[in-house]
């Protein structure tokens, strides 16, 4: 199984702060296209999964599913100029998900959820989604390395 870079880690996890690094999260659609959307709650769960908080009220929202495939789009040119990525400082994760409605992962989820996520679900009214990573690559499809 593919890991999430450390170095792409802290990344991630901040992409939030700049309007234009938010992970882009795509999932099929049932008439075969993709549904491309922005994931403002995209944190690393750990070395193996993302994580997002879902608020229920989106097209992804409604397709998730668990057992379902789930990619998703992070890119930072700056991390081309650093040379921690190639091409376009793109990384391209794909995984399956898991969905999480009560318990520990919904709690540490919504524990370590940004203060700008949480203004949108102030009940609480969401779950939490682990997305575990099977493959990590560059724009070019090569493996991400740590």
């Amino acid at each position: 199984m593919a890991k999430i870079p450390k170095k792409l880690q802290p990344q991630i996890d901040n992409a939030y702060e700049n309007e234009y690094e938010i992970p882009m999260i795509g999932i099929a659609l049932p008439d075969g296209y993709v549904n491309i959307a922005p994931r403002g709650s995209t944190q690393v769960y750990d070395d193996d999964h993302f994580s997002f908080w879902i608020r229920g009220r989106g097209t992804t929202d409604k397709l998730l599913q668990d057992g379902g495939k789930l990619s998703v789009f992070f890119r930072k040119l700056q991390l081309r100029t650093d040379g921690v990525l190639p091409i376009g400082g793109i990384a391209r994760f794909f995984g399956t998900v898991s969905i999480h409605k009560s318990g520990p992962v919904y709690d540490k989820v919504w524990e370590r959820l940004i203060p700008g996520e949480k203004k949108w679900d102030p009940d609480k009214k969401g779950f939490a989604v682990l997305l575990k990573v099977e493959r990590a690559e560059d724009l070019f499809g090569n493996p991400l390395k740590e």
